[in-house]
């Protein structure tokens, strides 16, 4: 019982910062404004060198938990001390965690890049928004979003059920884009009718992020069902239907 209330925990704590992110990328545009958001913080501010480096270090610091903890190796560390069921659910805690200071502590770089100023744009881009996070959300149920989210893993270790079979499947959006949650990542961080210094550094940096994810991501694929996901990934874009990236280290 504590393993699956351990998850449902690391589960709401996920829940609630990915809120949090969601108001801290639109606090400005909120009918009461946020203290802490993108373009504003309570804390003393800094420098504008001071500020790129210490986001830049923040959007790295989430980065390297992110990426190392869903490394298989690192799996295989981690559960020589946690429950192997509980291995998903600890990460979703840690990227919480990890998460959390990105936040909270986000220098804000106010200058704007640019501004949409005609309503059809402004409504259209808060609608890429909107449309970013239903995608993003749609897009963990169509492969198995409490198993995404370590819950299945630790309901199957409460009840003494046996673990599935790895296997690989393409549901859904899956057959036109790889990686539909990535997309929806995208779109949540550039679509704005507001772009500042600091939402541009933080878009630039979480999507340089996403790129190499994916080529990580994709080696573990490829070692994990071989040619069944080489065919795969010759055959479906990675983001955007009918657009391929170039290979990252036979991971783009």
């Amino acid at each position: 019982m504590f393993g699956l209330l351990f998850a449902g925990f690391a589960y709401l704590c996920f829940g609630a910062v990915v809120i949090a992110l969601a108001a801290f990328l639109v606090g400005s545009a909120l009918p009461i404004p946020l203290p802490i958001h993108i373009d504003a913080t309570v804390w003393p501010p800094l420098s504008s060198w001071q500020a790129v480096i210490g986001d830049i270090g923040l959007i790295a610091l989430f980065g390297l938990q992110h990426s190392v903890m869903a490394r298989p190796a690192f799996k295989r560390w981690l559960t020589a001390t946690v429950p192997a069921p509980l291995e998903r659910a600890f990460y979703v805690l840690m990227s919480s965690v990890m998460l959390a200071p990105v936040i909270l502590l986000w220098q804000p770089l106010p200058a704007i890049v640019w501004q949409a100023s005609d309503p059809l744009a402004i409504n259209l881009l808060w609608a890429l928004y909107g449309f970013g996070w239903l995608l993003l959300v749609a897009a963990t149920f169509m492969i198995n979003h409490f198993e995404l989210f370590g819950l299945a893993q630790a309901y199957r270790r409460w009840r003494h059920l046996p673990s599935p079979s790895d296997e690989f499947r393409v549901t859904w959006l899956y057959r036109y884009m790889r990686h539909p949650i990535y997309t929806g990542w995208l779109l949540i961080f550039w679509a704005t009718p507001l772009m500042s210094v600091g939402h541009l550094l933080f878009a630039i940096g979480m999507s340089l992020y996403i790129l190499v994810g994916i080529a990580y991501e994709e080696r573990d694929l490829i070692a994990a069902f071989g040619d069944r996901y080489r065919d795969y990934r010759t055959r479906v874009p990675a983001l955007i239907p009918g657009f391929k990236l170039p290979d990252l280290k036979n991971g783009g």
